[in-house]
């Protein structure tokens, strides 16, 4: 994707995002998320910090001791004592700036979109689409990226193929699916397991399945 075009999706998806926080009730907010231990309130808090300021994001992981997982933990757990009312108006307020947290590229926005879209809205029964070409784009990403989601080790020896969108990545037993869900897939979201499909896809599942009972 172009630049302009990866910033107008971020855009789109933090407006239609608002609009649906808009309509979450309580119950929904307190819903778990797909993220581990995060409610649907911490997920939506932490798209509200996704422009971070340098002096911010130190003192933060300063305070995490150096740990860029408990840094994004923390300052989602502190964000979501805001009344939830305040998150559409945070998300809005962004929409057609291209300020972004430290030491990311354009991408890293466009992924967290789109992702966190899912890990509200599939925990609460609602579908939401993702734009093709902005999710290969972001897969591509997390993929070539590799850190924090561990892709290569996790999905070594399998191929993915998306199959509505031009898009594979790695070598190995073929694994399908729709793009969404490979996004999905190497951010870390096994809840897609069942929709893949492909000689290698029992074989994953036999994988994941394993290193759980591990």
């Amino acid at each position: 994707m172009e630049r302009d075009d990866v910033w107008r999706t971020i855009d789109q998806q933090r407006a239609e995002l608002a609009d649906l926080m808009e309509t979450f009730t309580e119950p929904d907010w307190e819903t778990p998320s797909l993220c581990a231990g995060w409610r649907v309130r911490e997920v939506g808090a932490h798209l509200t910090l996704a422009q971070t300021g340098l002096v911010a994001a130190f003192g933060a992981t300063v305070r995490a001791r150096g740990s860029f997982n408990r840094m994004i933990h923390e300052t989602a757990v502190r964000q979501a004592e805001r009344p939830v009312a305040d998150y559409p108006d945070l998300l809005r307020a962004m929409v057609g700036s291209r300020k972004k947290a430290p030491f990311v590229s354009d991408l890293e926005p466009l992924i967290d979109t789109l992702v966190h879209g899912q890990d509200m809205m599939v925990p609460l029964g609602r579908t939401r689409e993702m734009p093709h070409e902005a999710a290969a784009a972001g897969a591509q990403r997390a993929w070539d990226l590799n850190w924090p989601f561990q892709v290569k080790k996790r999905l070594h020896g399998f191929s993915l193929t998306a199959t509505d969108h031009p898009w594979t990545a790695g070598a190995g037993q073929v694994v399908e699916g729709p793009i969404r869900a490979l996004l999905m897939l190497v951010t870390g979201r096994l809840v897609v397991l069942p929709e893949l499909s492909g000689p290698g896809a029992d074989e994953l599942r036999a994988r994941v399945q394993s290193s759980r009972i591990s």
